[in-house]
């Protein structure tokens, strides 16, 4: 199911970083994200919801970039 706020993540599980892409083009790298996390958010039924739950301000993170297309 697509979400409203996310456009994509990613993960990467040898720096154990999730990459959220917002649909309003801001990027975030969330630090020290256990792949069970990732895991869970990918079941979720809603992103936007399991992200404002289990991610926001549970990780230290930092803005990386602007998606741009």
């Amino acid at each position: 199911m697509p979400s409203s706020v996310i456009r994509a993540y990613y993960y990467d599980a040898l720096h154990t970083v999730l990459r959220i892409v917002f649909v309003s083009g801001a990027v975030y790298d969330y630090e020290a994200v256990p792949e069970s996390i990732y895991q869970a958010m990918k079941a979720a039924a809603s992103k936007g919801t399991y992200f404002n739950q289990y991610i926001k301000d549970k990780f230290k993170f930092s803005r990386h970039r602007d998606a741009h297309g």
